[in-house]
């Protein structure tokens, strides 16, 4: 199959890309290297340094590749750099991904898969969050992830493009930079092997959903052939706090060093994680990593990266 990868030098892209090129798909990537890295990009792909702002040269590498799908993950992905500049935040995601979808109609793509986000829920209602809870993003950053959803149905609506439109939970794993909520654990990990204290917002006993790298990257590959027209939850379905995931992190990585806790962080939601039961129903998919599982794999990863 003939498959059109976004941000695909990027953390999560990447490992999606490597699952494809073992799969024997013909895979090629469109990453602008802005957070992406060289080092990151699967020598058996073919890779165009490109911008998805920049419709001209989306147009020609469509034109040439005919990709019959479409996985869309390039995005502009730092809450703080959204309030700081929205503009810029939107043009990225929104704007963006409409370029994506314009080429998708003129070069008779198949179908998009879209990772959106856990910020559109913003504050939860309930947990687990399910995809039926309200959307009310507490940050542009979850607007500009959210809006593209519509723009996605309605292609679909207008033009017959199949989608899946994935909302992440906190991901976590190798090649991560320390942007994002997933963020936590690269930034745990670096002052860990460093043997430096990391730091600890609030009380600790606030919860996140941690989902490893490589339990994403087999979502989108089912959904491949799979959940079409559908919107669902990529996550642990499980709860875990900030002193749970360090004390975990501490024992794998070897050290005894204390965390240093600071005031909470104004506006950050307090207790969130994601009902999975649509995905596990609709793409036969599972949470194969445990968090312990997961953490190791990274741990190995970045001891390797800091020698």
């Amino acid at each position: 199959m003939r498959i059109l990868v976004t941000g695909g030098a990027g953390f999560i892209a990447s490992h999606i890309v490597d699952r494809l090129i073992d799969l024997n798909h013909h895979v090629c990537i469109v990453d602008n290297l802005f957070t992406g890295k060289e080092d990151n990009i699967n020598d058996r792909a073919i890779f165009y340094k490109c911008d998805i702002t920049e419709m001209e040269k989306l147009k020609m590498i469509f034109k040439v590749e005919k990709p019959e799908i479409v996985i869309h993950h390039a995005a502009q992905i730092d809450i703080q750099t959204s309030l700081k500049k929205p503009v810029f935040d939107a043009e990225t995601n929104i704007i963006g991904t409409i370029n994506i979808l314009e080429c998708c109609r003129e070069f008779g793509v198949k179908k998009i898969i879209y990772p959106s986000s856990a910020a559109v829920y913003g504050h939860p209602k309930y947990l687990p969050v399910e995809e039926s809870h309200g959307v009310n993003p507490i940050s542009f950053y979850g607007i500009s992830k959210h809006t593209p959803e519509h723009y996605i149905k309605i292609y679909a609506q207008l033009y017959g493009l199949k989608y899946t439109i994935f909302r992440y939970a906190n991901v976590y794993g190798e090649r991560q930079d320390s942007k994002g909520e997933g963020g936590v654990v690269s930034i745990f990990v670096d002052r860990l092997l460093n043997n430096q204290p990391p730091f600890i917002f609030g009380n600790g006993e606030q919860t996140r959903d941690f989902i490893y790298v490589k339990d994403i990257a087999e979502a989108n590959i089912l959904a491949l052939y799979k959940g079409d027209n559908e919107i669902m939850n990529i996550s642990s379905n499980k709860a875990t706090t900030v002193n749970e995931l360090f004390m975990v992190m501490r024992d794998i990585a070897g050290s005894n060093v204390e965390a240093i806790y600071k005031d909470e962080r104004k506006g950050d939601i307090e207790h969130s994680y994601l009902n999975n039961r649509i995905a596990r129903i609709t793409l036969g998919w599972k949470v194969r990593f445990k968090l312990e599982d997961g953490v190791r794999e990274t741990v190995q990863y970045y001891k390797k990266v800091l020698k």
